[in-house]
């Protein structure tokens, strides 16, 4: 939702907007736009608002929601917002489970720098951008589409790139559906990751130059991002962008705002400290390893899950994939699921989950438990990473962590 409000900043409209949480960063962003953000209580609105956007997250009991429709005003969900805002630009559009932040985001400096000015809203900040959006006026526009709940369908791209599919909102089947009815129609090249490029896999109408092409050399760590830069990289051929240049593009990219970001250390031989969005069993998998490679010292991972639905769901792939990851030197600090309030089954907390991992995992009550656990064992591990979706005190910690105090 800030991505939109600062895209629809830029193309010349006013817009205001309501949260549950004032004064984080990133509202604060939106207030130095001229955003004005009101509390989530319905006083943002009155007769003179043309339409209020509301992304899925809203519900119907929601006051600015109830005021709207009692002014009789227009309601209109984000994601055809969006699209609505994209129609001037031929939109490459980037979807899967998994890697779309990073690969709109490389994809958008890719294009830039090879001399296209692309238009780009992502889900994630990037550095050099106005957070999540660039603002350009070439022909094409790249923007990460939302699978979560099936609103892709508002969207009618020239070209698409696929990254992967696994269960997480829904099953691998019912994802694959969705993005099988979503490339369908395509009148442009489509870069599908969920199958081996070798094979000629499902890219209609038309094959993309290079498809052998699996992994791509890049400025950030991991083999899950040398595979969504060779995505990237890809379509970027394909739209017409010299190899060799927009090679070189990935290696100058400057990665994305809470995907494996190092946030710093306490000094020379002090623990590193990450902060990444991971919050599904690949995301986290993908995490862990990539920073096991490098810190053989140990990682103390604090890990918060978004929701109490996503947690019922995972649950068994979560309880596999930590057993399988977390290693010996390892530790899992586990907080309390995020509430966002609302009404949700709440019957399932994150003890469950740390019953069932069983070994190297440590419940903690809340973020400054967690700040006073590390701070406490801050000479046991090589680095420590704060991950997990939602929860904006999540970058907060680990800026708390970075430095500890005694750790140098």
């Amino acid at each position: 939702m800030s991505a939109l409000a600062t895209a629809l900043v830029r193309l010349g409209d006013e817009v205001t907007g309501a949260d549950r949480t004032l004064g984080t960063p990133n509202i604060r962003f939106l207030e130095s736009l001229g955003i004005r953000v009101f509390p989530d209580d319905g006083s943002g609105i009155d007769a003179k608002t043309d339409e209020v956007i509301v992304s899925t997250a809203i519900e119907a009991t929601n006051p600015g929601l109830i005021f709207a429709k009692e002014l009789g005003l227009p309601v209109t969900h984000r994601a055809r917002a969006l699209a609505r805002a994209l129609e001037g630009h031929r939109l490459v559009a980037v979807v899967g489970t998994c890697g779309k932040s990073t690969v709109t985001a490389m994809l958008g400096h890719v294009l830039a720098e090879c001399g296209f000015d692309p238009f780009c809203v992502n889900g994630a900040n990037v550095p050099g951008w106005e957070g999540a959006v660039r603002f350009g006026r070439g022909e094409f526009a790249v923007a990460e589409v939302d699978e979560s709940d099936k609103s892709l369908v508002a969207f009618r791209p020239y070209a698409a790139i696929v990254t992967n599919a696994s269960a997480d909102h829904y099953s691998k089947e019912e994802m694959d559906e969705v993005f099988d009815a979503f490339i369908k129609d395509l009148p442009g090249p489509l870069v599908d990751g969920r199958v081996m490029p070798s094979t000629g896999d499902r890219q209609s109408p038309a094959a993309v130059d290079g498809n052998r092409i699996l992994e791509v050399e890049t400025s950030i760590p991991g083999r899950h991002n040398r595979q969504n830069a060779a995505l990237a990289l890809r379509m970027a051929m394909a739209l017409g962008c010299d190899e060799a240049r927009a090679r070189a593009a990935l290696l100058s990219f400057r990665g994305v705002e809470r995907r494996l970001q190092r946030i710093g250390s306490a000094g020379n031989s002090a623990p590193a400290v990450y902060d990444d969005y991971a919050h599904n069993p690949e995301k986290l998998r993908a995490m862990w390893t990539t920073l096991a490679e490098k810190y053989a010292g140990g990682l103390c991972v604090i890990w918060r899950p978004h929701g109490y639905a996503p947690l019922r769901k995972m649950m068994d792939a979560l309880v596999t994939m930590f057993r399988e990851t977390i290693r010996p030197q390892d530790r899992l600090l586990l907080l309390p699921v995020y509430d966002a309030g609302g009404t949700t089954d709440r019957s399932v907390n994150s003890d469950a989950l740390a019953r069932l991992i069983a070994e190297r995992v440590t419940l903690v009550a809340d973020l400054d438990a967690a700040y006073d656990w590390c701070a406490a064992h801050c000479g046991d591990f090589a680095a420590f990473v704060t991950c997990g979706a939602r929860d904006p005190g999540l970058p907060l910690l680990a800026r708390r962590l970075s430095p500890i105090p005694g750790a140098a």
